[in-house]
């Protein structure tokens, strides 16, 4: 702006300067035609040139006129531009002013040329004047810092750094450069931001600390950190437990004192110079506890003990290791020689006899090569066998060794390979019989047979004498055959009366089983703790066990004898899969096995008692070699019938193995189930029910994928079903039982005290009977009321339930409702009491089934017996 306003008072100047240069020259014109001439001038022409010089006069009086006008209108552009100037100086000045920071101006030299009032009030606040000439920043802050207004300088990028001010605020400097190689500085106050920043700060190193302090609180160990000076500084709730200390006790306390209290070990393990393997100690507590104390040292020379309970490992390690010695024992008093080797072929085992024949002192071959305890030439003959044997070969031969004593020996050795569950060989046992004595003998015994056939062709020509004789034996040999022929028609009769004999053996091995089924039934209405209903669940899982594996035994006598026999018949498979989905997804509940069922509404034509069985055990199977995963049971509709399909993601089968699983007694694995026991019969009953049906059983699996079980069956034309709900029965309607007499019929003393307590907690009026001579000496049983019978089928002399019912009914005028109790699951005797009305319950009786049997005879619905429940198991 003052450039412009110099510009224009030149122009100014230069035409003033003209204008002046022409009115000399006109005012010598007109003087000079004023004066006039000599006479000679023409006055024409002096006229005309007077006119020419007006004209010219005009004309510079017109540009002198113009030029006064720019110089007019340039003076007034100047003097708005001073004011424009003017104005925006008063803006820089009030925007400047404005503003929350301090400013500040330096010229090239970094000498102060214009500040802000909250840049002065900074320094002149503090005694610093700005009036000394030739201030820059560095001056500034020389003199803030002498008069220790400055506390700390925290250096920061190229454009700025940050300042404390002694009353606690922070300033923050940031500095640019001008277009003229000048400097201006903000001084922006950031102490609300400070103490944001303190304050998020020490808000995340609380929230660190109570996280730390929640995962100390959670650790399984005791923990005990002191510090450099002894002082107590964490401490957790398993430390105060093991130690026994109050929380208010430890808190900021010394750890001398607490050390001479305490049974634990307090101090740092090692201190003093003395310092145990990894530092670790193994305490004994006078609770019998046993406490490992571990001690680490931190970087500011304090320290931080843990405490690890390990009762349960030393118990178990003292028990492993009085194990070993009892195994030590056994096999040190075995004769045979017993080692094993590694995959290796180095010893990590021998019995004393294994290292007397070898003449080793005792435990030497430990960890050395197998060929140290033989010559070379041995142990390349018996390469072959132990390479077999790492195949995973069991490998059985005989060889010459030489013993201690350098005699040679013949030795029947055994390589039985130990296979990991990955299936690697992870080394061999070794089982070694000195046979030298038992091969001499057989040596001798050979002699003496050679000196025997010698004497027997001498004694051949004495026989020959009695060659008539046999010829006579011949004939009665003949007549004894036909003899034998005879009996084994007569076995094959007794063979046909198998069932008879499965039956009676049945109720000798339930009788007791059942008894004990109807006890429990009892005592599992009792209150009682959680750890006493926890006894008595276990109880339960036992008798299942018995249960089962007594009618799988049964059923696979059953099945091998042919006495099995198909009732099918048109029903809806959702009968009978919806309640064997119900009880398998009951049983996994708690486990990590989820098992999901896919409903179906076709009609099938079978024996639903023996598919029920086949699908139970199909879905037993997958549950079992299922670890963790899904199950999956439901029906695929296809052209030849219904495939009810048993899909799982277990573990699977090998291809070699599955025509293996169908065999008796068969199990994919070795490994046991934790709550039941079985003896490998499941898929076998599987396959034998199959047959027995006709029904056709596939099975597809990928090892370490899953495997799926599927049985045909087929379609069932849609019948009029009268499908009840028999537990909403019992649940309604169980008041019924109230009341209720019952005669209960047994030759069981223990079966009837089992009965009778199970039935008056139900709340009936039971009387218990051995025979049918002692329940007429009770009762009157011709008139005496009753609305129950439940009688054993097997009775003392000979005498059976269905014959006792049929006595008493006889002589009643109304037929009292009556349950034939047995073992015997043969049709013939289903059909003989069904003639009679009568509903027949299998052993072991289950209390349920029991009740919901009994509610629906007392409410009078003779004309449906409840039969066994589609879909369930026969021996629950």
């Amino acid at each position: 702006m003052a450039e412009k306003d110099l510009s224009l008072e030149q122009q100014l100047a230069a035409l003033k300067e003209e204008n002046a240069r022409q009115k000399k020259m006109i005012d010598a014109l007109v003087k000079r035609v004023e004066q006039g001439g000599s006479g000679q001038v023409d006055a024409w022409g002096a006229f005309q040139h007077s006119v020419v010089l007006a004209d010219q006069v005009r004309e510079k009086t017109e540009e002198l006129n113009h030029a006064l006008h720019s110089i007019e209108s340039t003076n007034r552009q100047l003097t708005q531009a001073n004011q424009h100037a003017e104005q925006a100086h008063q803006r820089f000045i009030d925007a400047i002013e404005s503003i929350s920071d301090g400013f500040a101006l330096y010229d090239p030299n970094r000498e102060l040329v214009y500040s802000n009032s909250r840049f002065q009030r900074y320094w002149q606040d503090n005694a610093i004047s700005l009036n000394t000439p030739s201030l820059t920043p560095e001056k500034i802050q020389q003199l803030a810092k002498d008069r220790g207004l400055i506390v700390r300088e925290v250096s920061g990028n190229r454009n700025g750094h940050t300042l404390k001010l002694q009353n606690g605020r922070w300033l923050q400097i940031k500095e640019r450069e001008t277009s003229d190689g000048g400097v201006v500085m903000l001084y922006s106050d950031i102490t609300q931001l400070k103490l944001a920043e303190t304050a998020r700060f020490e808000a995340a190193m609380a929230e660190k600390s109570r996280i730390l302090q929640n995962m100390v609180d959670n650790l399984s160990q005791g923990v005990l950190m002191v510090s450099k000076s002894g002082e107590v500084q964490v401490f957790n709730q398993r430390f105060l437990d093991m130690s026994g200390f109050e929380q208010s006790r430890l808190i900021g306390a010394l750890i001398e004192p607490l050390a001479e209290e305490s049974p634990l070990t307090l101090w740092r393990i090692g201190r003093g110079g003395i310092r145990p393997p990894e530092g670790i100690r193994v305490q004994t507590l006078n609770d019998g506890r046993v406490i490992e104390v571990r001690s680490h040292a931190m970087d500011d020379q304090g320290y931080v003990n843990t405490y690890t309970d390990i009762t349960q490992r030393y118990l178990d390690a003292k028990e492993l290791r009085e194990t070993e010695q009892w195994l030590r024992l056994i096999t040190d008093n075995v004769p045979a020689l017993i080692a094993y080797v590694g995959d290796d072929l180095h010893y990590q085992f021998t019995n004393r006899a294994y290292d007397d024949w070898y003449g080793f002192p005792r435990g030497q071959l430990i960890g050395k090569h197998i060929s140290v305890s033989r010559r070379s030439s041995t142990f390349e003959a018996l390469r072959p066998y132990v390479e077999r044997a790492l195949d995973g070969e069991s490998v059985v031969f005989e060889i010459e060794e030489y013993n201690a004593s350098g005699e040679a020996r013949y030795v029947v050795k055994s390589y039985v390979p130990n296979q990991a569950s990955n299936g690697k060989i992870t080394g061999l046992f070794v089982l070694n019989w000195d046979i030298t004595e038992r091969k001499q003998n057989a040596e001798e015994l050979e002699q003496a047979y050679q000196t025997m056939e010698h004497r027997v062709q001498e004694r051949t020509a004495q026989l020959q004498t009695l060659n008539d004789q046999l010829q006579d034996e011949v004939e009665e040999r003949r007549v004894i055959q036909e003899r034998l022929l005879e009996t084994k028609k007569e076995a094959e009769r007794a063979n046909l009366s198998k069932t008879k004999f499965l039956a009676a053996i049945s109720h000798d091995l339930l009788q007791p089983l059942n008894a004990a089924q109807l006890y429990l039934g009892s005592l599992l209405s009792h209150r009682m703790s959680p750890s006493a209903r926890k006894l008595v669940s276990s109880l339960a899982h036992s008798l299942e066990d018995v249960e089962s594996l007594i009618t799988t035994l049964v059923d696979i006598s059953k099945l091998d004898a042919g006495v099995v026999r198909a009732d099918k018949q048109s029903f809806p498979v959702s009968d009978l899969l919806d309640n064997i989905a119900d009880d398998f997804s009951h049983a996994a509940e708690g486990t990590s096995v989820e098992v999901r069922y896919v409903h179906s509404s076709a009609y099938v034509y079978t024996d639903s008692q023996l598919l029920a069985r086949i699908v139970r055990n199909l879905m037993t199977n997958a549950i079992r070699y299922t670890p963790s995963g899904k199950i999956l049971l439901g029906g695929r509709r296809c052209k030849e019938g219904l495939r009810i399909e048993v899909l799982d993601t277990g573990v699977g089968i090998p291809e070699d193995k599955k025509n293996e699983i169908f065999q008796e007694f068969k199990r994919l694995t070795a490994k046991q189930d934790e709550s039941h026991t079985q003896l490998g019969l499941g898929l076998a009953i599987v396959d034998k029910i199959a047959s027995v049906l006709g029904h056709t059983v596939t099975v597809d699996s990928v090892p370490g994928e899953g495997s799926r079980f599927s049985v045909l069956v087929p379609y069932g034309r849609p019948e009029t079903q009268s499908i009840r709900n028999v537990e909403s029965l019992v649940s309604d309607n169980s008041v019924v039982l109230q009341g209720a007499r019952v005669w209960v019929i047994d030759n069981d003393p223990n079966i009837c005290r089992a009965m009778e307590e199970l039935l008056q907690r139900w709340g009936c009026e039971v009387t218990c009977a051995g025979s049918l001579e002692e329940l007429q000496i009770s009762c009157d049983t011709v008139q005496s009321p009753v609305e129950l019978l439940i009688a054993d089928y097997h009775l003392d002399n000979d005498m059976t339930g269905l014959a006792l019912a049929k006595s008493i009914n006889q002589q009643r005028m109304q037929k009292v409702p009556t349950v034939i109790v047995t073992a015997n699951r043969s049709e013939e005797l289903q059909h003989q009491a069904r003639d009679c009305g009568y509903l027949v319950m299998h052993k072991p009786v289950s209390p349920m089934r029991l009740k919901m049997t009994m509610v629906h005879l007392l409410t009078g619905d003779q004309a449906d017996p409840i039969p066994a429940r589609v879909g369930a198991s026969h021996n629950r």
